[in-house]
Order: C-alpha cells, then sequence, then structure tokens
C-alpha cells in the first residue's frame, strides 16, 4: 500500500503541490447484538480507501478514492490539487502547514494476549450471551435485555512529500448490556460495558467479567425501581470517572480546539495564562498512555502524521494550551499537538481531541464521600447537550443522595445543568484512580464527521456547587 500513497505523493508534487499528504484505511468491523438470550443480528464489514491532502497556495484539497490502484490514487492527487488551486484564489485566510522534519515508524501494534481477530465469532457471541445470562439470574421484573459487542480494528498508513512514513493498527473493542425493568407503569433501565483500546483477555478480569457487567446492569435496573426523583436546585456534588470524562470532552475539550479558537467561536479564544479553574483542575489531552492500565483509545499518530503529543490543556485552573493541527498550530505561532484526525479516509483530517481526562489528585473514594457530606452523588451520563458558550445539559445515568458521607438512597436520571467554568471553578478535590474509556457504539461528532473513536474519564471530581434537576 505504501507504494500507492507514494504515487500520490509523487502526482501532487508533479503539479507543483506544497505539501501532499497521502493516507490509507484498512479496517474490519464487526457487530454482534441480541435480545434476551437470542444472537439477532451480526455484521461484518471491510472498509478499504486512500485519502489525499494537498496545499497550494494558501489552500488546501482533499479528495478520496475506494479503488486501490495508481490510476486511482492519482487521480485524487489531480482532484485534490484542483481544489486546492481553485481555492486559492478566493481564500481569504491563507493556509499555511508549516514545515516538519521527516521519519519513518512502521508496523505499530498492541502488545495483546487477545488480539479480537484471533478469537473466534463462536467465542464472542457467547461472552455477550454469558453477560444476559448473568443479568436474568441477577435482575428483578425484567422486561428487556439488549447486548451488544462492538469490534474496530485493522492497519492505517501515512506518508507525505516530507517523506515521513507511518503505519499504525488502531483497535477499539465494546461489550455492554442494558436492562430495562418494569413495575407497574414505571420503566427504567441499568447499563454497564467496557469499551476502548486493550484485548479481550480484559473480560477474563473479575472487573469487566461478561459476569459482572451483566449482574452490574442488572442491579442498577433494579436498584431505579425503587429510586427516587433528584431533588432539584444547587448542591454539592461527586462526579464519578465517566460523567467528568463526558465534561472534560463535550463541554471543555471542544471549546479547546483550535480552529473554533482562531475563528473566534470558542469562549477561551485569547485567554491563554488565565486562571479559570481551582487549583483541582488539570486536563490533558493524549494520544499514547499506559494502556494496559487506562485502556482508552489508543493513537500514536494524527492523520496528518504527526506523532501524538501529551498536551496539558488546563494546569491546575490555568488555561496553558489549545489543541492542533499543522495548519493551526502555524496560524498560532504554537506547536504541533497531533489532533488532525478524519473519521475515515472519505473525511479531510480537522482538529479533534485524543484521550481527554481530568488529572488525578490524592484523595480515596471514601474520603471524597466523606468531603461531600450531604449532596449527590452523579454517575456516568446517558446523553444530553454542550454548547458553544460553555453551558451544558447532561443526564446522569444513575446516582445516589449522600447524607453525612453515607449513601442513603438512590436517584434516577439526575440532569446537571450550568456552565463549565463555573464548575471548574467550583472543583474542591479528585480521587486518586484514573480510568479511561472509549467507545465502539458511538463517538465524537464534528463538522459532519461521526463517530470519531475518542478516550475520556478521569478521577471522581467533588465539586463544591452544581445545579441538579430530577425527572419523576
Amino acid at each position: 500500500m505504501f507504494d500507492l500513497l507514494e504515487h500520490a505523493v509523487t502526482a501532487g508534487e508533479k503539479l507543483g503541490a506544497r505539501l501532499v499528504e497521502a493516507r490509507s484505511d484498512d479496517f474490519h468491523i464487526r457487530e454482534i447484538r441480541t435480545e434476551m438470550d437470542e444472537v439477532r443480528d451480526v455484521k461484518s464489514i471491510r472498509r478499504v480507501g486512500i485519502g489525499v491532502n494537498v496545499y497550494y497556495n494558501g489552500a488546501s484539497g482533499y479528495s478520496f478514492e475506494t479503488k486501490p490502484t495508481k490510476n486511482a490514487v492519482k487521480t485524487a492527487a489531480e482532484k485534490a490539487f484542483k481544489i486546492a488551486k481553485a481555492s486559492s484564489s478566493a481564500a481569504k485566510v491563507q493556509v499555511d502547514p508549516g514545515e516538519a522534519s521527516s521519519y519513518e515508524q512502521k508496523d505499530l501494534s498492541l502488545d495483546l494476549k487477545k488480539h479480537p481477530q484471533a478469537v473466534s465469532l463462536s467465542l464472542k457471541k457467547d461472552m455477550v450471551l454469558r453477560a444476559v445470562r448473568a443479568a436474568k439470574e441477577h435482575g428483578k421484573n425484567i422486561s428487556s435485555i439488549i447486548g451488544l459487542y462492538g469490534e474496530f480494528s485493522g492497519k492505517k498508513r501515512f506518508m507525505n512529500s516530507e517523506r515521513t512514513e507511518v503505519s499504525w493498527s488502531p483497535l477499539v473493542v465494546d461489550l455492554r448490556l442494558t436492562v430495562v425493568s418494569k413495575q407497574g407503569e414505571l420503566l427504567v433501565d441499568g447499563s454497564d460495558g467496557m469499551g476502548g483500546s486493550f484485548g479481550l483477555e480484559l473480560f477474563d478480569s473479575d472487573q469487566y467479567s461478561p459476569e459482572k457487567l451483566g449482574k452490574n446492569a442488572a442491579k442498577w435496573a433494579a436498584e431505579k425501581l425503587k429510586a427516587k426523583p433528584a431533588p432539584p436546585g444547587k448542591h454539592r456534588a461527586l462526579c464519578e470517572n465517566r460523567l467528568v470524562g463526558v465534561l472534560a470532552h463535550e463541554s471543555f475539550g471542544h471549546l479547546t480546539e483550535s480552529d473554533f479558537v482562531v475563528t473566534g467561536m470558542s469562549p477561551l479564544a485569547g485567554k491563554i495564562g488565565q486562571q479559570l479553574g481551582s487549583e483541582h483542575a488539570t486536563i490533558i489531552d493524549e494520544g499514547t498512555m499506559d494502556m494496559r492500565q487506562y485502556h482508552g483509545f489508543w493513537l500514536p499518530f494524527d492523520d496528518q502524521g504527526t506523532k501524538t503529543s501529551r498536551t496539558v490543556v488546563m494546569d491546575r485552573g490555568k488555561l496553558v494550551n489549545y489543541l492542533h493541527m499543522r495548519d493551526t498550530a502555524v496560524a498560532m505561532k504554537a506547536g504541533f499537538t497531533g489532533n488532525a484526525r478524519a473519521v475515515n479516509y472519505t473525511f479531510p483530517p480537522i482538529v479533534r481531541m485524543k484521550n481527554t481526562y481530568f488529572s488525578p489528585g490524592d484523595l480515596s473514594l471514601e474520603e471524597a464521600l466523606e468531603q461531600l457530606g450531604t449532596g449527590i452523588y452523579a454517575i456516568r451520563t446517558r446523553g444530553g447537550q454542550a454548547n458553544m458558550d460553555g453551558t451544558f445539559m447532561f443526564k446522569a445515568s444513575r446516582g445516589y443522595y449522600v447524607k453525612n458521607g453515607e449513601k442513603k438512597y438512590p436517584l434516577r436520571e439526575v440532569t446537571l445543568t450550568g456552565s463549565i467554568l463555573d464548575f471548574l471553578k467550583n472543583i474542591e478535590g479528585a480521587t486518586r484512580e484514573r480510568p479511561l474509556f472509549s467507545s465502539y457504539f458511538g463517538g465524537c461528532g464534528k463538522a459532519g464527521q461521526y463517530p470519531l473513536p475518542c478516550g475520556l474519564g478521569g478521577p471522581h471530581l467533588l465539586v463544591r456547587e452544581v445545579r441538579f434537576g430530577g425527572e419523576k
């Protein structure tokens, strides 16, 4: 495949391009869906294609081809060049990708004991059905059980006219279960699952076994049958890891994406160096962590071939960096951060997050509950919205009312609203753990590109004040 990428790069160079970037995707996608204890749907898809990005005279153009042939990729390069050339005369803002040193790093992959591609379909089906059986054993008044398994794997290759050549094997695995329980007119659900860049051996562990995931989903659904609506108003809060990760990504991370900053759409524009949060608020965007420990999304390179970096975006409450692709980094006189990403070869790369998370603190969960005193413990999220002015509304999947540091009774569908900048100022502490998660079923959406796998997470955060509303 590198010979085809080189052919595309050479074609663009002969036309006089300032910089040519060529990348290929060869992805395998697998899905399993069960309803109760029956397998209802199995999908297996292979997606192959090549995309070419060309810079010329202050503008860029992008084109792609699904046929991996020399004629096809040459045509893609020519189309991309024509788009860039036509755009250059009308461009109000000059696009400059800057310069980067060339390097070569090929065939990077995770060291896994059970790579999903080496595990049979029957064993994957059995994993889902094991979770279903555990849910049926531990549930109450079960109306339905939906089991899902998703897998995304394959190879990405990149080459540019600076003679950088890289390739790596991305991976996302996701196993999840949703249990619906019914009591009279009350219909509630509980869910659990785990997704990220890891081998199937993770599901052999006690914490993430199919039996544990199924038991949790059923137990939490049953618990909601006796849950109370969350008391509306402002309360002290303890926010759980995945909810914290969603806040870091959706409510804050998008505001640091430099295409929004450079156009003035983000309220964080021009605020580098300002204290925007408490000393307990540190937010990081990173491509490659210790994947055996954190399980987020493994991303060694972005879609411009840039090595991904560990970017501290907020340091103890102070805004210190934005997230960049090459164009925006040059425009804002900043360093490359490796945040040029595309959902697949049919799209040009734009500024997107990698793994965005709050940095941990020094509290145990027990100490955090004790310091919470009386308030709401909000756990996970089931959707919501975040706006470009920093306001947000998210529904926690579940929660507990806490009094004097002890969980008193469960809450259902707790809604959090407010401004992320107020939230950051109100953070009083964080726990020591920092789990990260990614997702096959969902992902980040931006500029029509969805779903892009990203990682998110962090510790539990203790927050002085959050506005809540409950639903009956």
